[in-house]
C-alpha cells in the first residue's frame, strides 16, 4: 500500500527535556489515522516537526515520496494543517478568510471561487460562505479552518486536537467530515487524546511519554478490550 506519510526515527528535545524518541510510523493512502496520546505525550511536538515548525534530530520525514529536510516546498505542498490554536480573520466573512488563504497559495480569480466552494461544500458549509466567522459557533469555526486547509488539494490532514473545547455533537459533526474525506483519497493524521473520535477500523498510533507504544489497526491493537480501558492500561491517563 501507498505511503501518504512515513516517519522514522524522529527525536528530539526541548533542552534537556525529551520530546519524542525514535518515533518511526506510516500513514498509507486514503487512511484516517489517530495520533492518541495523554496531554504531554509529544504529539503537538511531532506535529511541529512535521509540519516543517522544527527539525528533528535525527529522523526522516517523508510526505508522498518527498522528502521534508531535502525538498520541503515539495513536501509542504502536499499538506494541509489545523492547528490546535485557531486562526482566522473574526471580522471577515468565511469567504474571506477562505479567498485570503488561496491567494497565499498563488490561488485566484475563478479557481479561488470553485476551490472554496468545493472545499465549504465538503464540510457542509457553502450556505456560511457570507457570514462573518464572529457569527460562526465554535464547531462551524473548526469546520472553516478544515475547509480552508483543503483549498491547495493536499493528499495528508495534519489536524492537531481539532475538537478542543467543542460540545459532544459539534466532535462528533466534525470527526465524520474529516472521516469522510478519506473517500476521496486524503490521508489523516488526527491527533487527539479523546477515544471516543477513533473508529474500530481506523489505524491508531499510541504516543506516550514521547514514544510509540503501539501501532495498528484499532480493532487489531486493542482485541477484545474497549479502547477507553486499553488506553488507560498503557498509559494511565
Amino acid at each position: 500500500m501507498t505511503e501518504a506519510l512515513r516517519v522514522a526515527g524522529l527525536n528530539h528535545d526541548w533542552g534537556r527535556k525529551p520530546a519524542l524518541r525514535d518515533v518511526s510510523f506510516a500513514v498509507p493512502e486514503g487512511r484516517f489515522c489517530a495520533l492518541l496520546g495523554p496531554n504531554g505525550a509529544g504529539k503537538s511536538t511531532l506535529m511541529a516537526v512535521l509540519t516543517g515548525l522544527i527539525r528533528p534530530a535525527p529522523g526522516v520525514v517523508s510526505v508522498g515520496g518527498h522528502d521534508l529536510g531535502r525538498s520541503p516546498r515539495a513536501a509542504l505542498a502536499r499538506i494541509g494543517v489545523v492547528y490546535q490554536a485557531p486562526t482566522y480573520d473574526l471580522d471577515r466573512s468565511v469567504f474571506a478568510n477562505l479567498k485570503y488563504f488561496a491567494a497565499l497559495q498563488g490561488i485566484s480569480g475563478a479557481m479561488a471561487r470553485d476551490r472554496i466552494a468545493a472545499s465549504l461544500a465538503r464540510l457542509g458549509m457553502e450556505e456560511r460562505a457570507g457570514e462573518k466567522v464572529a457569527a460562526l459557533n465554535g464547531g462551524h469555526r473548526r469546520r472553516m479552518e478544515i475547509a480552508r486547509a483543503l483549498i491547495h488539494a493536499p493528499r495528508l490532514l495534519l489536524l492537531d486536537e481539532p475538537t478542543v473545547g467543542l460540545d459532544a455533537p459539534a466532535r462528533a459533526a466534525i470527526t465524520a467530515h474529516v472521516h469522510a474525506l478519506t473517500a476521496e483519497g486524503i490521508s489523516v493524521l488526527w491527533a487527539t487524546h479523546l477515544v471516543d473520535e477513533l473508529r474500530p477500523d481506523d489505524d491508531l498510533v499510541l504516543l506516550h511519554q514521547g514514544r510509540v507504544a503501539a501501532a495498528g489497526r484499532v480493532d487489531a491493537v486493542t482485541g477484545a478490550t474497549p479502547l477507553a480501558e486499553w488506553f488507560l492500561a498503557r498509559t494511565g491517563a
